[in-house]
């Protein structure tokens, strides 16, 4: 199968240079697999409150003056059409319902906070640390499956994970990946309260349907990737192949984010920055 890799910025401000390095790299990686390779711009923007269409422009306008070209996305279109997920709810829901028919989730009527209150906080160093859904909560297997669509009840529904369960991968840039389910990580959401599919099920039911092959993207997802490779393995769907850069650290060896003005690429370039200067610089760093 031709490679396909995919660009999926989050549009809730202006991208970074940490943003940039992970998405050259995405676009580096297709280019070098060969002619027939393609490359998806797909906006990431289900959460309606911090997601703006101003923002969703500008980055598509960001990654150009990077020189970065896609081959299908929003203001191109392609056979995977549409590339905004607040436009592919049918495509989640689909999703939902297999795996509610497979008894793989469960409506959950506690909030995080209330998880968060029945167990120890996670270590404040760790980011992506979470505390774990109690096993004592999960209801009984096929809990919800008289439930039409996932909106109809007022509830979060979360992914029985299979406690003990060793998920192993091989990522092309951090290697040799184990994560246990049910101690690095619990039951995860998969559907919101407020009708809204969770970033788990989102992008696993978007890859699977663009055919991606190899999702690249920040190291801080590499959990991310665990909690998804179990969504595939429950539909009989095929994982692609995994790609996690290093990521881009400030001053104080925290990673960018977002409320980092001085290294938006909006900033960067009202300074008149060369983006070359930072490509050759990637390159360098990528390739060594």
């Amino acid at each position: 199968m031709p490679y396909r890799g995919r660009l999926a910025p989050t549009p809730t401000g202006r991208l970074h240079l940490g943003h940039a390095r992970t998405f050259w790299l995405a676009a580096a990686r297709a280019r070098a697999a060969g002619p027939e390779a393609r490359l998806v711009m797909r906006m990431e923007e289900l959460d309606a409150a911090r997601c703006k269409p101003e923002f969703a422009a500008a980055a598509l306008e960001d990654l150009r003056w990077l020189g970065l070209r896609w081959d299908e996305g929003p203001d191109i279109g392609g056979p995977h059409a549409p590339y905004e997920q607040s436009k592919r709810r049918e495509v989640y829901v689909d999703t939902w319902r297999r795996l509610r028919d497979g008894g793989f989730i469960y409506p959950c009527a506690r909030s995080r906070a209330d998880v968060q209150r029945a167990t120890q906080a996670p270590h404040a160093e760790e980011e992506d640390a979470e505390p774990l859904y109690p096993t004592e909560w999960r209801p009984p297997i096929g809990t919800g499956k008289d439930v039409a669509m996932p909106g109809a009840v007022a509830a979060n529904w979360r992914f029985r994970v299979p406690d003990g369960e060793m998920i192993k991968f091989a990522d092309a840039m951090q290697g040799p990946q184990v994560f246990v389910a049910g101690k690095d990580f619990g039951d995860f959401l998969v559907w919101r309260r407020d009708d809204v599919p969770a970033y788990e099920l989102a992008v696993t039911a978007d890859d699977n349907a663009m055919a991606i092959t190899e999702v690249v993207r920040g190291a801080d997802l590499l959990k991310s990737t665990a909690r998804q490779i179990l969504i595939y393995q429950a539909l009989g769907w095929t994982p692609p192949a995994w790609c996690h850069a290093p990521l881009l650290l400030d001053e104080t060896g925290k990673r960018l984010a977002k409320r980092n003005d001085a290294l938006s690429l909006a900033k960067l370039r009202e300074q008149g920055a060369n983006p070359k200067k930072f490509i050759e610089g990637w390159k360098t760093e990528f390739q060594s």
